[in-house]
């Protein structure tokens, strides 16, 4: 008797979704939204003028409103700085426009629900003209397609049309209203709710648009810290300035004003013409130095915030009132337990367990949220909206004169190639500028994802689970750019220095490429070589002798 054949097939088992998977998809779209590329195509329609086909969505009257109000009020006491100064109120609109979510730009029913038709509906709807009788298309945008595409495989489940949508707008939670005062209804982050009802004693009040009413918000809960959460994260700030983008523009101003850098003669053509906008724009860039933040106000937050800070001649040492010195050791433990995870989750004859992802995220968690007072609210965003205007200085054309570029790296950015150019020249780090990058962009996902998650409430590993399934690709991205940058393996259990901090690798790997960089010793039972002949008359200046003893 013949046995039937039978197919067997080895099937991942199915997923069940959480709640919180739409908050993963408005931080992912929220920090595309204020990349450099985005950044970019708005300095050129808003300074340039240059317009297209494409930008139909660009927002161009809310952002030139914004730009005229930002101008009145941004002033700076120097000459000849204006193309300066609207960068930088060009700057501050386009995050303005562009960071974070306004929760309360959604179309609600009677129930006090959301249909979650305007998913991501930002500041480019003005407040003042929001009708939530309008047709859909008017309110905000829909997901594309793409979009809709793309999250299906990070959700791991067929979605429809408006799906995610819909789980947002469940997803959010709706503030109790003051009983003496009469006021719209309010949605935040479940997370945020929760802070909400540690203060229920304290009011809530709608911050003002003129400086004449600001009185009434003196004291309270301002509304829109509740209501438009900005995802931002510092840690953006501290893997591109450890990129050396900081620096590079240090050294060209340095060289604007004639100062000898400490690489000597590596900037000498540096020669920028006053025909050209770049000079006047590195002239008003130079003159706002004293209003910039300070590389040791960053490095005290750095520290504030994560626990690590920078190393150099310009951070001398530090003593912090408050450091984060267990969060290097709780994030990379919840990276290695990631990557073990993973391995187990590709295995279909395993389901794999993640209670201990859900544990390390509330450590990382817990920590991240002791580190979220005094500059937290505003230090990133000055830090990123100064970081921003570095990057577009440094993607100007003129550059390509001044500063050895190599044409057939492909960087996705147009300012990287410059800092990468910069490093050679001044013999910082060889590692590309692009692993720092990464490092910046896929951190700031993370964290955010972490940072705004209720994970002290949950109790799921599921929903532990399908946040690494989610951030599969940014995890691995970051653990890969971070082993690139410090040469240090965060997913090895037993390698002793991944919980040491990052600026301390930086600086090993340095003294050991310089160190490489010497001669080759001389080798055994070879003749020594013959010195070359000292010039009689020193080459060098004498005033430049004179300086140096």
């Amino acid at each position: 008797m013949s046995v039937p054949e039978v197919d067997v097939h080895l099937r991942r088992t199915g997923i069940k979704g959480s709640a919180d998977q739409p908050l993963w998809t408005a931080i992912r779209l929220s920090t595309q939204r204020i990349s450099f590329k985005n950044y970019g195509r708005f300095m050129d329609i808003l300074m340039c003028g240059d317009t297209s086909p494409g930008d139909e969505g660009f927002p161009l009257s809310r952002a030139r409103s914004l730009k005229f109000d930002l101008r009145r009020r941004r002033g700076l006491p120097f000459p000849d700085i204006e193309p300066y100064r609207l960068l930088k109120v060009a700057t501050e609109v386009f995050l303005t426009l562009h960071c974070g979510v306004d929760l309360d730009l959604r179309e609600r029913t009677s129930s006090g629900s959301t249909d979650g038709k305007h998913f991501l509906a930002s500041q480019e709807v003005p407040r003042e003209k929001y009708d939530p009788n309008a047709p859909v298309e008017i309110q905000g945008k829909e997901l594309p397609k793409a979009v809709v595409e793309e999250e299906e495989a990070r959700y791991y489940r067929a979605l429809t049309h408006g799906d995610i949508e819909g789980l947002w707008g469940q997803y959010l939670e709706k503030l109790p209203k003051d009983p003496e005062k009469t006021q719209a209804d309010h949605f935040t982050l479940p997370y945020l709710a929760l802070i909400r009802q540690k203060l229920s004693d304290v009011s809530i009040v709608e911050s003002k648009g003129t400086d004449a009413d600001w009185w009434e918000t003196c004291r309270g809960i301002v509304q829109r810290k509740l209501t438009m959460p900005c995802f931002l994260e510092l840690i953006w700030s501290y893997w591109h300035e450890e990129g050396m983008l900081v620096q590079t523009m240090n050294a060209i101003t340095q060289r604007f004003q004639n100062v000898r850098g400490a690489a000597g003669t590596a900037l000498a053509q540096l020669e920028i013409d006053p025909l050209r906008p770049l000079n006047n724009l590195l002239w008003g860039y130079l003159q706002d130095e004293q209003h910039r933040l300070t590389v040791r106000r960053r490095a005290y937050e750095y520290d504030h915030h994560y626990g690590i800070s920078l190393h150099g001649q310009a951070i001398p040492e530090m003593t912090t009132a408050d450091s984060r010195s267990k969060f290097l050791e709780a994030f990379h433990n919840l990276l290695q337990i990631c990557s073990a995870f993973f391995k187990q989750d590709d295995d279909t004859t395993v389901v794999a367990d993640g209670f201990t992802v859900l544990n390390a995220l509330r450590d990382v968690h817990l920590i991240l949220s002791e580190g979220q007072h005094n500059q937290y609210g505003d230090l990133p965003w000055t830090a990123r909206m100064e970081m921003l205007m570095q990057e577009w200085l440094l993607a100007r054309p003129e550059f390509r004169e001044f500063l050895p570029t190599r044409i057939m790296v492909d960087y996705p950015e147009a300012w990287m190639d410059r800092v990468d150019a910069m490093k050679k020249l001044q013999g910082w780090t060889d590692v590309s500028v692009l692993h720092f990058r990464n490092l910046g962009i896929f951190g700031e996902q993370i964290l955010l994802s972490i940072r705004f998650g209720s994970w002290s409430e949950f109790n799921d590993p599921a929903q532990a689970a399908n946040w690494v399934r989610y951030w599969r690709a940014e995890i691995q991205g970051y653990i890969h750019a971070y082993r690139a940058v410090t040469g240090v393996d965060v997913t090895d259990a037993q390698q002793s220095t991944r919980f040491t901090p990052p600026s301390v690798h930086l600086r090993n790997r340095l003294a050991s490429q310089r160190a490489g960089a010497l001669p080759a010793a001389q080798p055994a039972g070879l003749p020594a070589a013959r010195p070359l002949p000292v010039p009689t008359t020193s080459l060098v200046p004498r005033a430049e002798r004179n300086s140096e003893r």
